[in-house]
């Protein structure tokens, strides 16, 4: 299973108000192990920057000035995504951003161009309901070092997703491994014979015990009208 790991950084907030993608970061997974293959790529957005996005990402318009703009990587980006399924946290977000951009080449979305998304800020919040699920926090939640992220950055937080992603689902990846490694007891030769089996040790109730058990039983018993599953019903007297 071939799945792409994506962050974007843009001019600002909504594509709807004229804002432009200003970075792409990907990285590739394949059968739910890096592969080493990347995609990133800093984009002329023909725009200003809004300062409030500077501060986060720290990219600016004259560092942009000679970069490509999108129509020109349109296709190397369709390329590289084509046909997996995307790993995006806040996914609404870039995919907006980027359908935008495509269909103004007049190009096709990405619900065409891709096998799907997986939105890992919804999956966050779905596990940990309640609680934060920046990348930030996700990062400190799973033991993912983030120190060197000082800013937003496309292709570092696409490599900070991936670790995440992998770590969120990493339960479901062992209970499938267990499944699929599992071998019946019946088939398996052990070295030098079969193993003797040790005794099960079986423990039971004390007297004390017992009678905190009935005492329990009774109150629930006259909290339901003589009603108590786990008491027995008296034997029925023989008639005469």
């Amino acid at each position: 299973m071939r799945q792409i790991v994506l962050d974007t950084e843009t001019t600002g907030l909504d594509w709807r108000n004229g804002d432009r993608v200003i970075e792409i970061g990907c990285v590739e997974l394949l059968n739910r192990g890096l592969t080493g293959r990347h995609y990133h790529v800093f984009i002329n957005p023909e725009r200003g920057i809004d300062a409030e996005a500077v501060a986060v990402h720290g990219i600016t318009e004259d560092f942009l000035a000679d970069k490509p703009k999108f129509g020109e990587i349109a296709a190397e980006f369709e390329d590289f995504v084509r046909d997996a399924e995307l790993i995006i946290h806040n996914a609404s977000f870039d995919v907006g951003f980027l359908d935008h951009e495509l269909k103004l080449l007049g190009r096709s979305g990405l619900n065409q161009l891709c096998g799907g998304v997986i939105d890992t800020l919804k999956m966050a919040k779905e596990q940990n309901p309640g609680k934060k699920a920046s990348l930030d926090a996700l990062c400190d939640r799973y033991e993912i070092d983030n120190a060197h992220r000082t800013l937003h950055g496309a292709l570092l937080d696409a490599e900070l997703l991936a670790e995440v992603y992998l770590a969120m689902t990493r339960g479901q990846e062992s209970l499938i491994m267990a499944l699929e490694d599992e071998t019946p007891r019946g088939d398996v030769e052990l070295a030098g014979g079969p193993r003797e089996r040790k005794p099960i040790k079986v423990l039971r109730a004390t007297d004390s015990e017992l009678a905190a058990h009935d005492e329990v039983l009774a109150g629930i018993a006259k909290a339901n009208k003589g009603l108590c599953l786990w008491i027995p019903p008296a034997p029925e007297s023989a008639p005469a």
